[in-house]
Protein backbone atom coordinates (compact mmCIF):
# COMPACT_ATOMS: atom_id res chain seq x y z
CA UNK A 1 0.00 0.00 0.00
CA UNK A 2 2.50 2.33 0.87
CA UNK A 3 6.57 1.64 0.64
CA UNK A 4 7.61 4.40 3.23
CA UNK A 5 4.74 3.21 5.94
CA UNK A 6 6.31 -0.14 5.46
CA UNK A 7 9.26 0.53 6.11
CA UNK A 8 8.43 2.68 9.43
CA UNK A 9 6.25 -0.27 10.23
CA UNK A 10 9.00 -3.07 10.12
CA UNK A 11 11.34 -0.59 11.81
CA UNK A 12 8.90 0.00 14.99
CA UNK A 13 8.44 -3.96 15.28
CA UNK A 14 12.32 -4.83 15.35
CA UNK A 15 12.60 -1.64 18.05
CA UNK A 16 8.96 -3.77 20.31
CA UNK A 17 10.51 -6.46 19.94
CA UNK A 18 13.54 -5.34 21.57
CA UNK A 19 12.30 -3.12 23.79
CA UNK A 20 10.50 -6.00 25.28
CA UNK A 21 13.65 -7.90 25.53
CA UNK A 22 15.29 -5.27 27.48
CA UNK A 23 12.53 -4.89 30.01
CA UNK A 24 12.56 -8.60 30.79
CA UNK A 25 15.95 -8.70 31.56
CA UNK A 26 16.24 -4.82 33.41
CA UNK A 27 13.66 -6.70 35.96
CA UNK A 28 15.85 -8.67 37.18
CA UNK A 29 19.01 -6.45 37.27
CA UNK A 30 19.99 -3.57 40.19
CA UNK A 31 21.43 -0.59 40.91
CA UNK A 32 23.39 1.41 37.72
CA UNK A 33 22.63 -1.82 35.64
CA UNK A 34 19.25 -0.93 35.84
CA UNK A 35 18.87 2.30 35.52
CA UNK A 36 21.58 1.83 32.67
CA UNK A 37 19.09 -0.56 31.28
CA UNK A 38 16.37 1.57 31.71
CA UNK A 39 18.09 5.07 30.05
CA UNK A 40 18.28 2.62 26.52
CA UNK A 41 15.13 1.52 27.22
CA UNK A 42 13.23 5.02 27.18
CA UNK A 43 15.70 6.24 24.08
CA UNK A 44 14.25 3.43 22.31
CA UNK A 45 10.76 4.50 23.64
CA UNK A 46 11.24 7.42 22.06
CA UNK A 47 12.62 6.12 18.63
CA UNK A 48 9.43 4.27 18.48
CA UNK A 49 7.20 7.39 19.21
CA UNK A 50 8.99 9.21 16.61
CA UNK A 51 8.21 6.51 14.16
CA UNK A 52 4.61 5.88 15.76
CA UNK A 53 4.67 10.10 14.18
CA UNK A 54 5.82 9.35 11.05
CA UNK A 55 3.53 6.45 10.58
CA UNK A 56 0.34 8.58 11.20
CA UNK A 57 1.65 11.44 9.00
CA UNK A 58 2.43 8.87 5.97
CA UNK A 59 -0.81 7.36 6.59
CA UNK A 60 -3.17 10.67 6.42
CA UNK A 61 -1.36 11.59 3.22
CA UNK A 62 -2.86 8.57 1.37
CA UNK A 63 -5.92 8.14 -0.50
CA UNK A 64 -9.33 7.32 2.25
CA UNK A 65 -9.42 3.49 1.56
CA UNK A 66 -5.84 3.30 2.23
CA UNK A 67 -5.78 5.44 4.85
CA UNK A 68 -8.31 3.73 6.51
CA UNK A 69 -6.36 0.27 6.73
CA UNK A 70 -3.35 1.88 8.28
CA UNK A 71 -4.78 3.79 10.67
CA UNK A 72 -6.37 0.88 12.22
CA UNK A 73 -3.05 -0.55 12.32
CA UNK A 74 -1.55 2.04 13.98
CA UNK A 75 -3.95 2.12 17.09
CA UNK A 76 -2.25 -1.62 17.93
CA UNK A 77 0.68 -0.10 17.49
CA UNK A 78 0.19 2.81 19.71
CA UNK A 79 -1.39 0.61 21.85
CA UNK A 80 1.73 -1.63 22.24
CA UNK A 81 3.54 1.10 22.53
CA UNK A 82 1.84 2.01 25.96
CA UNK A 83 2.13 -1.14 27.00
CA UNK A 84 5.90 -0.56 27.25
CA UNK A 85 5.78 2.84 28.55
CA UNK A 86 3.62 0.85 31.49
CA UNK A 87 6.35 -1.62 31.89
CA UNK A 88 9.37 0.60 32.01
CA UNK A 89 7.35 3.10 34.55
CA UNK A 90 6.81 0.01 36.70
CA UNK A 91 10.55 -0.44 36.29
CA UNK A 92 10.89 2.99 37.65
CA UNK A 93 8.44 2.53 40.10
CA UNK A 94 10.26 3.61 43.19
CA UNK A 95 12.82 2.15 45.39
CA UNK A 96 11.76 -0.99 46.11
CA UNK A 97 12.92 -3.63 48.92
CA UNK A 98 14.55 -6.79 47.68
CA UNK A 99 10.87 -8.81 48.68
CA UNK A 100 8.71 -6.03 47.11
CA UNK A 101 10.70 -6.39 44.02
CA UNK A 102 10.95 -10.32 43.99
CA UNK A 103 7.40 -10.63 44.67
CA UNK A 104 7.07 -8.00 41.52
CA UNK A 105 8.99 -10.08 39.72
CA UNK A 106 7.17 -13.33 40.58
CA UNK A 107 3.74 -11.86 39.68
CA UNK A 108 2.92 -8.00 38.73
CA UNK A 109 5.83 -8.23 36.02
CA UNK A 110 5.40 -11.83 35.07
CA UNK A 111 1.72 -11.04 34.73
CA UNK A 112 2.70 -7.56 32.70
CA UNK A 113 5.04 -9.10 30.42
CA UNK A 114 1.97 -11.93 29.68
CA UNK A 115 -0.43 -9.19 28.97
CA UNK A 116 2.58 -7.63 26.75
CA UNK A 117 2.85 -10.87 24.99
CA UNK A 118 -0.72 -11.28 24.85
CA UNK A 119 -1.09 -7.89 23.68
CA UNK A 120 2.03 -8.57 20.80
CA UNK A 121 -0.02 -11.77 19.42
CA UNK A 122 -3.31 -9.75 18.83
CA UNK A 123 -1.25 -7.12 17.75
CA UNK A 124 0.26 -10.09 15.04
CA UNK A 125 -3.08 -11.24 14.34
CA UNK A 126 -4.61 -8.16 13.77
CA UNK A 127 -1.57 -6.88 11.49
CA UNK A 128 -2.15 -10.40 9.33
CA UNK A 129 -6.33 -9.55 9.25
CA UNK A 130 -5.42 -5.93 7.84
CA UNK A 131 -2.90 -6.98 5.93
CA UNK A 132 -5.46 -9.29 4.32
CA UNK A 133 -8.20 -6.08 4.22
CA UNK A 134 -5.25 -4.68 2.36
CA UNK A 135 -4.79 -7.13 -0.21
CA UNK A 136 -8.92 -7.18 -0.42
CA UNK A 137 -8.85 -3.31 -1.10
CA UNK A 138 -6.20 -3.75 -3.85
CA UNK A 139 -7.76 -6.69 -5.35
CA UNK A 140 -11.22 -4.43 -5.40
CA UNK A 141 -8.98 -1.35 -7.05
CA UNK A 142 -7.71 -3.87 -9.54
CA UNK A 143 -11.08 -4.81 -10.23
CA UNK A 144 -12.70 -1.22 -10.82
CA UNK A 145 -9.30 -0.48 -12.57
CA UNK A 146 -10.59 -2.91 -15.47
CA UNK A 147 -14.28 -2.17 -15.04
CA UNK A 148 -13.27 1.58 -15.93
CA UNK A 149 -10.61 0.15 -19.17
CA UNK A 150 -13.90 -1.63 -20.20
CA UNK A 151 -16.41 0.93 -19.83
CA UNK A 152 -13.56 3.45 -21.64
CA UNK A 153 -13.27 0.64 -24.85
CA UNK A 154 -17.02 0.55 -24.62
CA UNK A 155 -17.54 4.02 -24.94
CA UNK A 156 -14.78 4.27 -27.74
CA UNK A 157 -16.62 1.81 -29.43
CA UNK A 158 -20.23 3.66 -28.81
CA UNK A 159 -18.66 6.75 -30.54
CA UNK A 160 -17.76 5.35 -33.21
CA UNK A 161 -20.56 3.76 -34.00
CA UNK A 162 -22.34 6.79 -33.50
CA UNK A 163 -19.57 8.60 -36.16
CA UNK A 164 -20.80 5.66 -38.47
CA UNK A 165 -24.81 6.51 -37.95
CA UNK A 166 -23.76 10.30 -38.27
CA UNK A 167 -22.10 9.53 -41.46
CA UNK A 168 -24.75 7.08 -42.66
CA UNK A 169 -27.37 9.51 -41.47
CA UNK A 170 -25.26 12.49 -44.03
CA UNK A 171 -25.31 9.91 -47.10
CA UNK A 172 -29.11 9.06 -46.76
CA UNK A 173 -29.61 12.82 -46.47
CA UNK A 174 -27.26 13.36 -49.95
CA UNK A 175 -29.47 10.51 -51.45
CA UNK A 176 -32.86 12.24 -50.44
CA UNK A 177 -31.55 15.55 -51.60
CA UNK A 178 -30.13 13.98 -55.31
CA UNK A 179 -34.00 12.33 -55.71
CA UNK A 180 -35.53 15.41 -55.02
CA UNK A 181 -33.27 17.08 -57.75
CA UNK A 182 -34.31 14.24 -59.55
CA UNK A 183 -38.00 14.51 -58.92
CA UNK A 184 -37.52 18.31 -60.10
CA UNK A 185 -35.63 17.47 -63.22
CA UNK A 186 -38.68 14.55 -64.27
CA UNK A 187 -41.45 17.60 -63.56
CA UNK A 188 -39.90 19.51 -65.80
CA UNK A 189 -39.31 16.89 -68.66
CA UNK A 190 -42.69 16.11 -68.11
CA UNK A 191 -44.08 19.46 -68.51
CA UNK A 192 -42.02 20.02 -71.83
CA UNK A 193 -43.20 16.83 -73.18
CA UNK A 194 -47.05 18.03 -72.64
CA UNK A 195 -45.80 21.06 -73.97
CA UNK A 196 -44.44 19.14 -77.39
CA UNK A 197 -47.43 17.10 -77.47
CA UNK A 198 -50.09 19.87 -77.93
CA UNK A 199 -47.57 21.69 -80.19
CA UNK A 200 -47.39 18.67 -81.96
CA UNK A 201 -51.16 18.35 -81.91
CA UNK A 202 -51.45 22.14 -83.29
CA UNK A 203 -49.55 21.34 -86.41
CA UNK A 204 -51.37 18.00 -87.11
CA UNK A 205 -54.72 20.43 -86.86
CA UNK A 206 -52.97 22.71 -88.98
CA UNK A 207 -51.90 20.11 -91.55
CA UNK A 208 -55.31 18.82 -91.83
CA UNK A 209 -57.26 22.01 -92.01
CA UNK A 210 -55.03 22.74 -94.99
CA UNK A 211 -55.17 19.66 -96.67
CA UNK A 212 -59.11 19.78 -96.38
CA UNK A 213 -59.07 23.50 -98.04
CA UNK A 214 -56.78 22.05 -100.33
CA UNK A 215 -58.75 18.71 -101.32
CA UNK A 216 -61.96 21.36 -101.54
CA UNK A 217 -60.27 24.31 -103.80
CA UNK A 218 -59.52 21.51 -105.92
CA UNK A 219 -62.97 19.77 -106.14
CA UNK A 220 -64.75 23.19 -106.48
CA UNK A 221 -63.02 23.70 -110.01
Amino acid sequence: MSEVFDGYERQYCEISANLSRKCTSAAALDGEQKKQKVSEIKNGLDEAESLIRKMDLEARSLPPNVKAVLLAKLREYKSDLNNLKTEVKRLVSGNLNASARDQLLESGMADALTASNDQRSRLLFSTERLNHSGDRIKESRRTMLETEELGVSILSDLSSQRQSLLHAHNTLHGVDDNIGKSKRVLTSMARRISRNKWTVGIIIAVLVIAIILILYFKLSK
